[in-house]
């Protein structure tokens, strides 16, 4: 599954919503910028648990992240600080304080021009979540650790 996360295919996510994965199952996902390993995601319930029947499982959270909201959404947050704060104009800078909303419109659009995703399904989220740990403590084998969230 490492393997899957470094090498796997790479989705866009200006094509989100995905046609190639399933709503539902739990996993693994390692997030790009070009070549740059950034992020490394997981989801832990996945839809077939009869506690939350409305988990979306990995598929929920990479769509989160497509959306760009920064309410909610850790890695929103961490996209726009590193790479949305610093393009900003003075201009912008003066709408932002005057209580523009600008944002999240650009989080986002920065999200679906520039960034793609790898996925690994997992059977279960116990099994995420130690992937995750791994790739996040020991990095991928060429990528090694991501850069926002190590």
């Amino acid at each position: 599954m490492v393997q899957e996360l470094e090498d796997g295919d790479a989705h866009s996510f200006g094509d989100w919503p995905p046609s190639h994965l399933e709503v539902g199952p739990t996993g693994v996902y390692t997030i790009w910028r070009g070549a740059d390993f950034l992020y490394a995601g997981m989801s832990y319930v996945h839809r077939s648990d009869t506690a939350n029947q409305q988990a979306k499982g990995v598929f929920g959270r990479l769509g989160s992240h497509a959306g760009g909201r920064r309410s909610g959404d850790q890695f929103c947050i961490y996209i726009c600080d590193r790479f949305v704060v610093p393009t900003l104009s003075p201009k912008d800078m003066a709408e932002l304080a005057e209580g523009a909303r600008i944002l999240d419109a650009r989080t986002r659009a920065f999200i679906r021009q520039h960034l793609r995703y790898r996925v690994a399904v997992t059977s279960s989220g116990n099994e995420a979540r130690a992937l995750e740990s791994l790739v996040r403590r020991d990095g991928l084998p060429r990528a090694g650790r991501p850069a926002i969230n190590p």
